[in-house]
């Protein structure tokens, strides 16, 4: 990537990016300035006074809104992250995370490391605790594999312990996988992960909401973990302990009508399975021990996928609201699969002759047709139009 800041950020990103940057001012705040004010240009060109009208706006905040249109803060970050090989994508840029819409507090700016592709909608997150057992290592890196390899993108926090072994395994089972990080994409936490952020920014992508040089400070990580559950369809909890801030997630999980799956542990290990086992105890996660029963569980989640959702976007009574936008009830993959599928072909080796498509995109249109109702996998890998 080059160092031109047009590459790096569209016009009106670096007007998101003003904002983001501001002092006190958050997604919720900016939704309730856009509602009263009727545009993101309008924010920007009012006066304090003005400011101070809108609920939850005080004259500080109202004043770091006033500041921010002299100072250079924007170019600075703009130019920062040109030299850390970075693009920043904010929620009118065509590949901002379209699941991200469905979240209360969507992120006004993502910085991205790698890139971001419409098919990362299918996606689950898996979260456990830092300090795993070896079963949990096992299940982490199996159930990675066994997602990535389906066509879905698995999503974590690149920490250590579970989130790190879910991302070896994505990459294991040749799928994507995204990493939310904690602290600003111009270094890697925690370090002796910077191989690994390595390799999933070459065929995924590493995000973050925080500006490049931020540190991995404590308070950064709840905000990082509504981004790894906003990405997802669900999440998975391999293993937690009583206190586990996986058990956080999962909670966060059913607030943004998220699945939430649990592996079960060794109750002999409270240590480290006492939490995810509680989940599945109390009724707050569904048991899972193979790829099926998330297919099984997640059922019709997937006519979501693809829904053209802003969380900036105006009614007609100028109130923020979530505008849904009518879309195909199939892509053009999907309809190319399907038919493959209704014509006879059955397995993935017959689906990628039949249709051309490479054998990673058939993989994942696999998964969200199944998401979708419009096909169910038989034993063995094959594939079957529902009602034939």
């Amino acid at each position: 990537m080059g160092t031109d800041g047009d590459s790096v950020i569209s016009e009106v990103g670096r007007k998101y990016l003003q904002l983001q940057l501001t002092d006190s001012v958050g997604p919720i705040r900016l939704r309730n300035l856009t509602a009263h004010f009727g545009s993101l240009d309008a924010v920007l060109g009012v006066s304090v006074s003005e400011l101070c009208r809108v609920e939850g706006i005080g004259e500080h905040t109202a004043r770091s809104i006033f500041r921010s249109r002299s100072d250079d803060a924007v170019n600075r970050e703009v130019e920062r992250s040109a030299a850390c090989g970075l693009r920043i994508v904010c929620a009118e840029d065509a590949d901002y995370p379209k699941s991200l819409y469905h979240i209360p507090d969507s992120p006004i700016c993502l910085y991205v490391r790698g890139h971001l592709e419409p098919t990362d909608s299918v996606a689950i997150a898996i979260v456990g605790s830092r300090r795993c057992s070896h079963y949990g290592r096992e299940q982490a890196v199996r159930f990675g594999e066994l997602l990535g390899g389906a066509g879905f993108t698995v999503v974590s926090g690149l920490a250590r312990g579970i989130d790190g072994h879910a991302h070896r395994g994505a990459l294991r089972g040749g799928g994507r996988t995204i990493a939310v990080l904690g602290n600003g994409l111009a270094s890697v936490y925690p370090p002796e992960h910077k191989s690994l952020a390595t390799d999933i920014a070459d065929t995924g992508a590493l995000l973050s909401e925080f500006p490049v040089d931020s540190p991995p400070e404590g308070k950064n990580f709840p905000r990082r973990n509504r981004i790894i559950i906003g990405l997802a369809l669900g999440v998975i909890v391999v293993e937690a302990s009583k206190r586990s801030g996986a058990l956080i997630s999962a909670r966060l999980a059913s607030e943004y009508n998220r699945e939430v799956f649990a592996i079960p542990g060794r109750v002999d290990q409270p240590e480290y399975s006492a939490g995810a086992n509680y989940l599945i105890r109390d009724g707050q996660a569904k048991l899972i021990t193979c790829l099926e029963d998330v297919l099984d569980e997640l059922g019709q989640v997937g006519e979501i996928i693809g829904q053209d959702l802003s969380p900036f976007t105006l009614g007609d009574d100028g109130a923020a609201a979530l505008v849904s936008q009518p879309i195909p009830r199939l892509t053009g993959d999907e309809q190319k699969v399907l038919s493959a599928i209704a014509k006879g072909s059955e397995d993935a080796d017959a689906i990628c002759a039949s249709t051309k498509l490479e054998t990673s995109r058939i993989a994942s249109t696999l998964t969200s047709l199944q998401l979708k109702g419009a096909i169910k996998r038989l034993p063995g890998d094959h594939f079957v139009k529902r009602g034939s």
